[in-house]
């Protein structure tokens, strides 16, 4: 049996972010700080990719550059077969509902003032997408594919464990079916 090969959802070249270090009254540039520095890879669709690496090492920088929340100083994001390395913003508003990021540490992301159903929904509201009443079925929908008590979308993150937390996080993440 010959296996059917995929295309990668999201291919990485060569990409690379770097900071510039500017100082003085005229923002003199002094140098570079080389957050991301060559990384490549690919992932096809059903896959999962983990970034490990030391405090410090770019994780997160790769992340927010490939949602393009940060511009590659260099390299190549192709997204489906679309090359979004320099693709406008408004366009690229449009692709980022198809991509998400889970955080190591859902704790610093999700607001302490804020329900965890408000967290989840966040995004659909700001985008006017559904009915307040079809968000929250969803957000209770999504809490139990995560594995936690759909009644739960009335507290507040502290009320969590740090488990639980990551699950909320990876609920937000789902909210727009992303590729």
């Amino acid at each position: 049996m010959r296996l059917v090969e995929t295309r990668p959802l999201v291919e990485v070249h060569d990409l690379m972010k770097h900071f510039p270090i500017r100082v003085g009254f005229f923002r003199s540039h002094l140098g570079d700080i080389k957050a991301v520095d060559g990384v490549s890879f690919d992932v096809r669709p059903g896959e999962t990719l983990g970034l490990v690496g030391e405090s410090g090492s770019g994780k997160t920088t790769v992340g927010r550059t490939i949602l393009r929340l940060y511009d590659p100083t260099a390299g190549q994001i192709m997204f489906d077969g679309i090359d979004i390395s320099r693709m406008n913003m408004n366009k690229m508003r449009r692709f980022r509902r198809r991509m998400q990021m889970i955080f190591q540490d859902p704790y610093s992301s999700l607001s302490p003032r804020m329900t965890v159903g408000r967290i989840i929904s966040e995004p659909l509201e700001v985008h006017r997408v559904g009915t307040r009443k079809g968000r929250r079925e969803r957000v209770r929908e999504l809490l139990s594919v995560v594995g936690l008590d759909p009644e739960y979308h009335k507290r507040y993150p502290h009320e969590f464990s740090g488990g639980q937390r990551q699950r909320i996080g990876i609920a937000r993440a789902l909210y727009h079916n992303p590729s």
